[in-house]
């Protein structure tokens, strides 16, 4: 009830607020009383007679406007209530009538104080008034009585309900006390005792927060207004991924749902936030005209898939390389458009992230009030598909640190090591290779998965010659670091502490494959490469890369966050 209806009666309201005398506004609060009572809801009123009982004054403008009952009534509210707030305060001393205070009001009609601000949207008037040193809002008999003739069934229904025996404040609390253990909010409560026991659902309410602000010790809702640390943000979260409803959270954290929601989208940006995004720049990303060429679809998409069908792999290709021979290459063409739009992709992410920003230079959001739930939806939108196109370069590429790997499997000793520390390579490359330069992506790949093997071979031999057998000593000087079960149960959990935190920044996807590894789900056993492929649909290669990578942004993620990882 905060907007006019009809902008001809806010621009009259905003005029007398601004020009009227104090005393002119008083007496047309008198007036907007009387007209108030003698609205019909059915009939249309002129806007020229209506300026005229209120001010004595009959405009020229709006001629041919006519006003409905019912807008009008909700119009004079706030004419009314917009005009007493206006007014000067003055001391209780100088007014001619007696003045009531908000209290006195309350027991005299045997009501709540809410009951009585609620009554003020409806055209109860009450002034500014300075009463013992205080402002405050002060009744005069000559404005409350117009209202109270007009609204006699209203009022009398208010003092009935509020009217409650000892008896019947024992049985709402009685009755709030047992509800409140199983759960639900003030709210929830009063609205279920109220219509048990056919009581205002206000006066429950009021009943049951009158005894907690005499027993703050003993309430039955205790304030949970203050600031949520942290932990209790990162635990709604982590709840709400895990498929805890909104309600169940409300009611635990005694918050609403709303508060839930912010609470939500607050550290989801966050995370957002907190994951590196990347990406190479190119001067057609700023070119509004260029975006649909960009985000095209690529080029001879179709003889792609047909060639992609028809692929098979080589008949000495092990087991468990052969689903790379099913995917076709690239040609440069289609591999410059993959480029482009990947990183597109991202920048278009990351231009939506600054608006989370307070600060560039930190992870700092704006007011959490204000992160849009769309601006979130887009930014993690953007990242999937950016990052289903890297998936698709690599897979597209993946034949390439085979082949490399086959020249340098004499120099290793296990080949899928190798080939595991080139897929390595093939991934970082394809997150910097600069597309912009005209060259094709195996060049640059091959050099920097050549130049990787050159480090990482001499440093697993190397490796390898420390720790053959021969040096007993070293085990013998070892301190023993057993512990009790007491300390071993504390440290494991801890430990999982940190592992679901650490989960927390994975999409689903990953999350569940280190899950599955791990065996981290309750009651289950670590997976093999092979049966986590098959549940996912995927190559036991294919969930052996995607593990390392995982395992390398979760490395990455606590050291940021100065955590250690078990």
């Amino acid at each position: 009830m905060t907007t006019f209806k009809n902008p001809a009666l806010k621009q009259l309201t905003d005029q007398q607020v601004r020009f009227a005398p104090p005393a002119r506004r008083l007496d047309q609060l008198h007036r907007a009383e009387r007209l108030l009572a003698e609205i019909d809801p059915a009939r249309l009123y002129p806007y020229q007679f209506i300026c005229f009982r209120l001010t004595e004054y009959r405009p020229s403008s709006y001629p041919d406007l006519l006003i409905g009952g019912e807008d009008l009534k909700h119009d004079l509210c706030l004419f009314i209530s917009q005009l007493s707030r206006s007014l000067p305060a003055v001391p209780v001393e100088t007014v001619d009538e007696p003045v009531m205070t908000l209290e006195q009001m309350s027991r005299r009609l045997k009501v709540s104080t809410k009951t009585i601000n609620r009554w003020r949207r409806r055209g109860l008037i009450g002034v500014p008034v300075v009463f013992k040193g205080r402002r405050q809002v002060g009744f005069l008999p000559s404005l409350v009585d117009p209202f109270l003739e007009t609204n006699q069934d209203r009022v009398e229904r208010g003092g009935r309900f509020s009217q409650l025996s000892d008896d019947e404040k024992e049985d709402i609390l009685r009755r709030a006390k047992r509800l409140s253990r199983v759960g639900g909010t003030l709210t929830d409560v009063s609205r279920r005792i109220a219509r048990r026991l056919r009581r205002s659902q206000e006066t429950v309410r009021y009943t049951i927060k009158n005894y907690d602000r005499a027993n703050p010790g003993q309430a039955l809702f205790p304030s949970a207004t203050g600031a949520l640390d942290l932990d209790a943000k990162q635990t709604i979260y982590s709840s709400y991924r895990r498929g805890i409803p909104v309600d169940t959270l409300a009611k635990r954290f005694r918050r609403t749902r709303t508060s839930m929601y912010r609470v939500i989208n607050e550290v989801r940006a966050k995370h957002l936030l907190a994951q590196p995004l990347d990406y190479i720049y190119h001067a057609s990303f700023d070119d509004p005209t260029m975006e649909r060429a960009i985000l095209a679809l690529m080029p001879d998409l179709e003889a792609y898939e047909d060639k992609r069908r028809s692929l098979r792999a080589p008949k000495d290709v092990p087991p468990e390389l052969a689903s790379l021979y099913e995917v076709p290459l690239l040609n440069k063409e289609q591999e410059q458009h993959l480029f482009r739009k990947m990183n597109y992709l991202k920048y278009k992410a990351s231009q939506l992230r600054r608006r989370l920003r307070k600060d560039d230079e930190t992870n700092d959001l704006v007011d959490p009030a204000k992160v849009r739930i769309q601006d979130l939806n887009r930014i993690e939108e953007l990242q999937k598909q950016a990052n289903e196109i890297k998936d698709q370069l690599i897979n597209a590429n993946m034949r390439l640190v085979v082949s490399i790997a086959k020249r340098h499997s004499g120099q290793a000793e296990n080949f899928f090591e190798l080939l595991s520390d080139g897929n390595m390579s093939l991934i970082r490359a394809v997150e910097k290779f600069d597309f912009g330069r005209g060259f094709k992506f195996s060049t640059y790949a091959s050099w920097a998965i050549m130049k990787n093997f050159a480090r990482s071979i001499p440093e697993e031999q190397h490796r390898r010659e420390r720790y053959v057998t021969g040096h007993d000593e070293l085990f013998d000087v070892s301190p023993d670091q057993r512990t009790d079960e007491q300390d071993l149960l504390a440290s494991a959990e801890q430990a999982s502490k940190r592992v679901n935190r650490l989960l927390e920044y994975l999409d689903p996807r990953e999350q569940q494959i280190i899950r599955m590894r791990a065996g981290l789900d309750d009651n289950a056993r670590p997976m093999t490469l092979e049966e986590i492929g098959q549940r996912m649909g995927i190559t036991k290669e294919r969930v052996r890369q995607l593990n390392v990578r995982i395992m390398n942004k979760l490395r990455t993620i606590a050291r940021e966050q100065h955590m250690d990882l078990p």
